[in-house]
């Protein structure tokens, strides 16, 4: 299940982001010298996004130590490591959620790690526009 606004297996519910406190959050963050809430907030908005305009668990989008979301339709995975997974830094992310930087340049570089057939978010990045 998507863990950023929607139910968890076990019942509880994360609390959605609200858009104007995750945009100044990501705009904090994308400044420099944020704290490590406001990054915090920043990545968990972004990845909230990804989670409701890419509705689906196919692929497991992890942000270390932040957050992590399943997202895009297709074969379920429940238990286990999932068999798409990205993971990549904060600062990484948030450049690739607002369209700082192309997808196929993070993997190039080596700082967005992509496993399986479906890890590929080109087509569903970037989630909010560069503030």
């Amino acid at each position: 299940m998507c863990t950023v606004g929607r139910f968890y297996p076990w019942g509880m519910a994360r609390a959605r982001i609200d858009d104007g406190i995750g945009q100044t959050a990501v705009r904090a963050a994308l400044a420099g010298g944020a704290d490590r809430n406001t990054t915090a907030t920043a990545v968990r908005y972004s990845l909230q996004l990804l989670a409701e305009q890419a509705e689906g668990n196919t692929v497991e989008v992890r942000v270390p130590p932040f957050g992590a979301v399943q997202a895009i339709e297709g074969p379920r995975h429940t238990r286990g490591t999932p068999p798409n997974v990205i993971e990549t830094d904060a600062a990484t992310w948030l450049a690739l959620a607002t369209g700082g930087e192309s997808w196929a340049d993070a993997v190039a570089s080596g700082r967005v790690h992509a496993s399986g057939q479906r890890a590929d978010l080109t087509g569903y990045l970037p989630v909010l526009p560069a503030t």
